[in-house]
């Protein structure tokens, strides 16, 4: 019906009615300029309003635009993160330097990359795809290589520290000083010629010379297993267990001056020497065992530091903290 209508005004010119050509295009037109002028207005008074109505369109501009940013912070926790793991590549190697100065094995990077490997959760980035999808997903794969990683070195740095402690323990107490002045041979250790026997028998120490009733120390803290006159060639003996595997044994002494069980500090004064038991003249028998092997006690020795020199030290040096 609408397309059969037309449109007639009145001419004032003819005094007649006169049609209006192309009336519906007209009237299409003007339908849709005035529309189009009243959306713009709604939209413009939605967006200075808030959008009150709930178009959503300053919603996803503002997406859009968030977006964007939160790209281009994940671009920049990406760089933060390499130069993280920059820094615990740094922390790594000197921890591997750590490591072998307490006698502990290197990381290796075998063990490293099985410590610090694994994948991301799907669930993480699976809601996502197209660059957001990688760029998320890789910032979170090094996030949780980060974080293996830090607690792979926080292990390593306990372990070094629970070495440490007991390394300090461990040289404390091994037998690491000369127990008495005097001289020794450094051959003195394994088969040699008695001097008393005159026959070829295994020498389980060294002797060192010297008079009657100079001073004997401790070699290293421990406690003492035996003091006392033995049945055999040796005389008087002090044998003093310093635990970690460790004992050193004092023979041919003149006097004890420890008990059994008595705790002593390495340079502490536990004896006189002497000539007791099987011996040729005036000397000090020192042994080193460890594991129950006799050691050379020679190899012991701390650039051939003096006891007495040792303790005099020790007691002008600062308290340690």
């Amino acid at each position: 019906m609408l397309r059969n209508m037309k449109f007639y005004v009145f001419s004032r010119s003819s005094l007649d009615l006169r049609e209006v050509r192309l009336f519906k295009t007209k009237l299409f037109g003007s339908s849709a300029l005035i529309g189009g002028v009243i959306l713009g207005a709604v939209l413009l008074l939605n967006h200075l309003g808030g959008d009150v109505l709930g178009l959503g369109f300053d919603r996803m501009s503002m997406l859009a635009a968030e977006n964007r940013i939160l790209r281009e912070q994940i671009h920049m926790l990406g760089e933060q993160m390499t130069n993280v793991q920059r820094a615990l590549d740094h922390l790594s190697d000197r921890g591997n330097e750590l490591r072998l100065a307490v006698d502990l094995n290197k990381i290796d990077s075998d063990t490293r990359a099985a410590g610090t490997g694994g994948s991301v959760p799907p669930s993480v980035s699976g809601f996502l795809s197209g660059e957001a999808r990688e760029v998320l997903g890789g910032s979170a794969t090094m996030l949780e290589k980060l974080e293996r990683e830090v607690k792979l070195q926080q292990a390593s740095y306990e372990e070094i520290n629970r070495r440490m402690e007991y390394n300090k323990g461990l040289f404390a107490h091994m037998p690491a000083i000369k127990p008495m002045e005097g001289a020794y041979s450094i051959n003195s250790f394994g088969m040699r010629l008695h001097p008393v026997l005159h026959i070829y028998r295994m020498h389980e120490g060294i002797d060192i010379i010297s008079d009657v009733g100079t001073n004997v120390y401790a070699a290293g803290d421990g406690v003492v297993h035996f003091a006392g006159r033995t049945a055999g060639g040796y005389g008087m003996v002090i044998e003093i267990s310093h635990g970690y595997g460790y004992s050193s044994l004092y023979a041919h002494l003149s006097r004890v001056a420890v008990r059994e069980g008595a705790t002593v500090k390495r340079g502490e004064l536990i004896a006189k020497s002497g000539r007791s038991g099987l011996v040729s003249g005036p000397h000090l028998h020192y042994e080193v065992r460890y594991q129950g092997r006799r050691q050379n006690p020679v190899d012991y020795f701390f650039d051939d530091v003096e006891a007495a020199r040792y303790r005099a030290q020790l007691a002008s040096a600062p308290p340690t903290r």
